[in-house]
């Protein structure tokens, strides 16, 4: 019972956090924000991605989209054309996302700097540009209509408030299983790569084979991301992937703070909803985005969340750690065995 206890409270902020979103539509009516809420969910899923190859990795893509749009268009493509269920489109996208991704990484990881951003908007435009041009397959400009929607035990997703449920589940499970990776020996390597890719080399990592894997994990989740938003809006085209979207996602990185859980969500939950609020000046979006990089770069760099780690639990009851100024442990150790039997 006690170590019930010691969980219960340990997990309070995840377990908060469902409550609230479980139990947000008894209070919430209007199918309009409910909408709102799943297009957060949405980027939520696609901040999160980048954030494991610029926060934790340390490397620079701008190219995010193209995964994103891969997974749309591998999810409707083969249930409008095979006529496969959500449930079979969704692997569908993530697979050929993650293979996608493995080509690319696999011979351009090993640039730095500038030439791997380059190489990233490139993979982009020419993955929008096989969208636009492969009528047979893709529709070309035209796009896809009628991908259908998800239904759970022969209920179709009618209304906003399934689709609401469905992504707010896979939100809370990349945001624990990131979490609890990124606090791994995996998520570890990947924060060594980040502060000195030489160092970390040096001490036997395999910089290219754990910065390969980030970028796969990463266009996983956005390949997820990508079959939700198609079977969310049942119309695709290539214009919702091209770089400008991978520019807002960036946005909503640098703005809420890479190399943390939560800044991810914090960006994506505010400049999605002042976007939503402004939706009148809608075509200047890109001028409000532009600006907004420019001011976190200059007043907070490191965005609202950055520079720290938050963790998804609560450390209770507190354990004392013996600090060790001087000396060796095990010396210090046996110090204070010999000195307790005169202390009594």
């Amino acid at each position: 019972m006690k170590k019930l206890s010691y969980a219960l409270i340990r997990c309070a902020p995840i377990l908060g956090a469902l409550l609230f979103f479980c139990t947000l539509p008894l209070y919430v009516r209007s199918d309009y924000i409910l909408r709102v809420f799943v297009q957060i969910g949405i980027y939520v899923l696609l901040t999160s991605s980048l954030n494991i190859v610029n926060g934790y990795t340390g490397l620079f893509s701008v190219g995010h989209a193209a995964f994103f749009g891969l997974g749309a268009y591998g999810s409707a493509i083969v249930c409008t054309k095979l006529n496969l269920s959500f449930w079979q489109g969704l692997p569908t996208g993530m697979l050929i996302a993650s293979l996608a991704a493995y080509v690319i990484a696999k011979p351009t990881l090993r640039l730095k700097g500038v030439f791997l951003t380059l190489v990233t908007m490139g993979s982009n435009m020419i993955i929008m540009l096989v969208f636009l041009n492969w009528d047979s397959l893709t529709g070309g400009s035209l796009g896809i209509m009628g991908i259908p929607m998800p239904e759970i035990f022969g209920t179709k997703f009618l209304r906003p408030l399934p689709y609401y449920y469905l992504i707010i589940v896979a939100d809370i499970l990349v945001i624990v299983l990131l979490d609890r990776l990124m606090r791994s020996r995996f998520g570890l390597t990947l924060k060594a790569i980040r502060e000195d890719e030489r160092a970390a080399s040096c001490n036997g990592i395999n910089v290219a084979r754990y910065k390969t894997m980030a970028f796969v994990m990463a266009a996983v989740i956005a390949g997820a991301a990508g079959s939700f938003y198609a079977h969310y809006y049942r119309y695709i085209s290539p214009e919702a992937f091209n770089f400008t979207e991978s520019f807002i996602i960036v946005t909503m990185l640098a703005f809420g703070g890479p190399g943390n859980i939560l800044g991810p969500v914090v960006g994506a939950a505010i400049l999605v909803g002042v976007t939503e609020a402004f939706r009148a000046f809608a075509d200047y979006r890109m001028v409000f985005y532009g600006t907004l990089l420019v001011l976190m770069m200059i007043f907070r760099s490191k965005g609202l969340l950055g520079g720290r780690e938050y963790s998804l639990t609560i450390t209770w009851p507190p354990v004392k750690k013996t600090v060790y100024s001087k000396g060796d442990r095990f010396l210090d150790t046996e110090k204070e065995e010999n000195d307790e039997p005169a202390a009594g």
